[in-house]
């Protein structure tokens, strides 16, 4: 995953790069779209620190599952004459043999296991459909979330067959079926926005490790756009 860093070290860089941009501590509100699994709140929580507060759009896989309505939300909770940090991407683990895909959990120590579960289990759809097998239409609010999960993961189905390292593959696949998600949010909610306020995109994949060493993240969208929805900067060089 090149161009990966360290989680506290992104928070540091997001902020003094914001902060450059016109954007204040103690007026921005941070929207985070990830995982749900426990392995992802260092990076989340090394932006707190920073920005106090979090607002979170997001489900299984880092799906934002908040859709518009979570945004508008979010919106109309941005201090004054604020603006906000919108953070989302799914995860994948990398355990201490080197493994992608796998993680050593906090207190599990006989063996790592699988990282990002839900990713796994929307790619092992793919192939049951690349079968031939019947796609799953029907939402059960009892799981709802991981059938929409594997239904926005089958496009890229074939990308995913055909790469010689899948493991690796399948985060990068799901951050492209996110992006496209997150920045059609981004287009119908922003309106919401209040005044002079700015959206800042950090979009990338969360790289889990084993417990005591620190999180990655790789960064591929850093970008700053008006209520309106244009893109004012694209920051993604800063990095």
């Amino acid at each position: 995953f090149p161009g990966a860093v360290k989680s506290a070290d992104l928070a540091a860089h997001v902020k003094m790069v914001l902060n450059k941009n016109g954007f204040m501590d103690q007026k921005t509100l941070i929207a985070t779209s990830l995982c749900c699994d426990e392995v992802n709140r260092e990076m989340e929580n090394d932006l707190i620190s920073l920005y106090n507060s979090n607002f979170s759009m997001g489900g299984l896989a880092g799906f934002p599952f908040g859709g518009v309505t979570s945004f508008g939300a979010m919106s109309h909770h941005i201090p004054d004459n604020g603006s906000c940090l919108v953070v989302y991407g799914p995860h994948v683990g990398v355990d201490k043999d080197g493994a992608v895909g796998r993680v050593n959990r906090r207190g599990r120590y006989s063996s790592s296991g699988v990282c990002c579960g839900s990713a796994a289990a929307a790619a092992a759809y793919c192939k049951v459909i690349q079968a031939g097998g019947k796609k799953n239409d029907d939402i059960d609010v009892l799981d709802a979330q991981q059938t929409f999960v594997g239904n926005l993961l089958l496009p890229f189905a074939d990308r995913l067959s055909t790469s010689k390292t899948p493991d690796v593959e399948l985060p990068l696949a799901l951050f492209d079926a996110q992006d496209e998600l997150m920045k059609n949010i981004i287009a119908k909610g922003c309106g919401e926005v209040a005044g002079e306020g700015k959206i800042a995109i950090l979009g990338g994949i969360q790289i889990n490790t084993p417990a005591g060493t620190s999180e990655y993240f790789m960064p591929k969208v850093f970008e700053i756009r008006d209520n309106k929805n244009n893109k004012i900067v694209d920051l993604l060089a800063s990095f």
